[in-house]
């Protein structure tokens, strides 16, 4: 065998190889494309290959189940076997795990198990760079500069276990991130985009939006901290909304110590959050997010299990017209809080809103601000799910229902799950890509939403 061996080779011969009780075998076949550019004009770009492979052993003992993880990349012919007896003696020096579960087993072979990975190329930009060349030439005659990047990956994970299962699922993933520029540099507004393809992705019609928001921030109005009606564009909806579905274990929930957790014991599940019929949910087959319709888990952790892998993922509803309806859970933590199995899924929708757009909002607001959207967003209060952060590349005053001028950034502090309690109005869901996490998460759709008096904290200096 061969560094070029197909992938369900690789995932076979490391379960001949192991000698622990139970085993799993993970091989991420991961490529990537990338294009990059400054000042109207193509810096760089590149194609990457790679190849991970994850083994989970299972080692049973008069206490219980224990287990090791280990993962590298590049693996070998002669490292393979070195690979799986280290995650056996992981296991073996281990304590019993706590989330030891009976494997995930009786799933059917994916047809494409035995096939080739999946792979990306510079081809996916094909029709999208010349676009992009298009925009730079308009950006330039209309005094301003584009900087950015996109990228592509593509990411084929086969899964093999000791009990039989052999799944496989292909990721693509793909983003955009355009910033506008005034030549002095006092001006900056930002776009983004999540993709499976670049087909869906029109860099023209984003840098006429940018260009717009650069004029609408030639005039400067200073505001001081408080609170203002603020209209959060779908990007920052999502960036927030994220991290509290990364906040929703049902057992830390259970245990008194998130924002989820019911004064005098258990969950707050059948509690309404939002005053707006509003849904959260996730479905592995949601079309334009679709995720992997099984777990693939590379380490056990609160809302996670390796035990899991391969456990099937159905649609849920986290949020359902405005009440709590589920937490995440696994196997486990499900048994242990009495909730119903629910593990963490790769994509986030938030619904039931109107049908108005952004723009439709903003014609509606008397006075208000427009976010562009949020950074370097940190955690205050794990009990309220109090969140800080930055608003960025533009804030701007709405009178009347038009944007008047550009204002300085703030910093804010708010919680998601109050915000969901206090929306005045929710627009039409659109698929977006988060600012802040889009680097971990990009299979989002969101609202815009209105909030009556979003906390501005205090003034930032930052752009």
């Amino acid at each position: 065998m061969s560094r070029v061996s197909k992938p369900y080779e690789i995932v076979e011969r490391a379960l001949e190889l192991s000698r622990a009780d139970g085993c799993v075998v993970l091989a991420d076949e991961h490529s990537s494309a990338n294009l990059r550019w400054a000042g109207n004009a193509l810096t760089t770009n590149g194609v990457t290959r790679g190849r991970t492979l994850t083994v989970v052993a299972t080692v049973d003992g008069a206490q219980g189940t224990a287990s090791g993880v280990v993962s590298r990349s590049a693996v070998t012919a002669d490292e393979l076997e070195p690979l799986v007896r280290a995650a056996e003696a992981a296991a073996r020096a281990a304590g019993p795990a706590e989330d030891a579960q009976p494997l995930v087993a009786g799933a059917p072979e994916s047809p494409d198990f035995r096939d080739v990975p999946a792979e990306t190329s510079s081809a996916v930009f094909g029709d999208f760079a010349p676009a992009l060349g298009e925009a730079f030439g308009r950006a330039r005659a209309g005094g301003r500069e584009l900087y950015g990047f996109a990228s592509h990956e593509l990411t084929s994970t086969y899964l093999g276990t000791s009990t039989g299962l052999r799944l496989r699922h292909d990721q693509p993933n793909g983003t955009l991130e355009l910033n506008a520029k005034s030549p002095d540099r006092s001006r900056s507004a930002w776009a983004g985009r999540a993709t499976r393809d670049f087909a869906d992705v029109d860099p023209l019609a984003m840098d006429e939006d940018l260009a717009r928001r650069l004029d609408w921030a030639r005039r400067r109005v200073e505001l001081p901290a408080g609170r203002y009606e603020t209209l959060l564009p779908p990007t920052a909806v999502a960036d927030l909304l994220i991290y509290q579905q990364w906040s929703a274990a049902a057992r830390d929930a259970a245990e008194g110590r998130t924002v989820f957790s019911r004064p005098g014991g258990g969950t707050r599940v059948g509690e309404r959050l939002a005053t707006l019929p509003l849904t959260l949910r996730s479905d592995p087959a949601e079309p334009g997010l679709e995720s992997a319709p099984f777990v693939i888990a590379h380490a056990s952790g609160d809302d996670a299990s390796v035990f899991d892998n391969g456990l099937p993922l159905e649609p849920v509803d986290w949020i359902r017209e405005g009440r709590l309806e589920r937490l995440v859970t696994t196997r486990h933590s499900a048994a242990l809080t009495g909730s119903p199995v629910a593990p963490g899924a790769g994509n986030l929708v938030l619904e039931g809103g109107g049908g108005r757009s952004l723009e439709e909002m903003v014609a509606a607001t008397g006075r208000g601000l427009l976010l562009t959207c949020l950074w370097y967003i940190r955690e205050v209060d794990p009990a309220t799910l109090l969140l800080t952060g930055l608003t960025r590349d533009g804030v701007y005053l709405v009178e009347d229902g038009e944007v008047v001028a550009e204002v300085n950034n703030f910093r804010f502090n708010e919680s998601p799950v109050d915000l969901l309690g206090r929306a005045a109005e929710a627009g039409r869901t659109e698929r977006t890509l988060p600012r802040e996490w889009g680097d971990w998460f990009t299979r989002a759709a969101m609202p815009p939403l209105r909030v009556p008096d979003f906390h501005m904290s205090s003034v930032s200096q930052g752009v």
